[in-house]
């Protein structure tokens, strides 16, 4: 039996659909919702976009914008294993910005990318809460301190 495509999209739509009409009456509920669309389906596909604003009376443009604004929201699925490269100032301070092109060259992707073969998300994020040992970098669920480009290499090599 094979699922045509069009089904998969209208689940994904009513289940969108439930979580934001489920979240529509707390406080503040755009946030909320997307979070908790990604939680459960990974991403915010821009399919998803429409859905939302419909159920909260809103443009598809307030939607999309919050959507776009915010790093922390995917617009496709992530890889297998995220590598998040803090580019705080205090990791920036002992060499993350170099440390964050390293990784852009060996992985192939820019920051908030995937490599082709779904294997890692390259992303930045703005601190990990470990600047007494930066670089810091997270793998996974992992922290990692004092980052160099070498161990960065074998923490790559193990993601894959």
């Amino acid at each position: 039996m094979t699922t045509d495509v069009t089904d998969l999209a209208a689940v994904r739509a009513e289940h969108v659909r439930n979580i934001a009409t489920t979240l529509r009456d707390v406080r503040g509920p755009l946030l909320p919702i997307l979070h908790a669309i990604q939680e459960d389906l990974e991403y915010i596909d821009p399919a998803d976009v429409p859905v939302i604003a419909d159920v909260l009376n809103l443009a598809v443009a307030e939607v999309h914008g919050v959507v776009t604004f915010y790093r922390d929201f995917r617009r496709a699925p992530a890889g297998r294993t995220t590598v998040r490269v803090c580019q705080a100032e205090a990791c920036q301070a002992v060499g993350a910005e170099a440390l964050g092109e390293h990784a852009k060259r060996r992985t192939g992707v820019g920051f908030g990318e995937t490599t082709s073969d779904g294997a890692v998300t390259l992303d930045e994020v703005f601190c990990l809460g470990n600047c007494a040992l930066g670089p810091a970098v997270q793998v996974g669920d992992r922290l990692h301190g004092r980052v160099t480009p070498a161990r960065l290499d074998a923490l790559l090599g193990e993601a894959r």
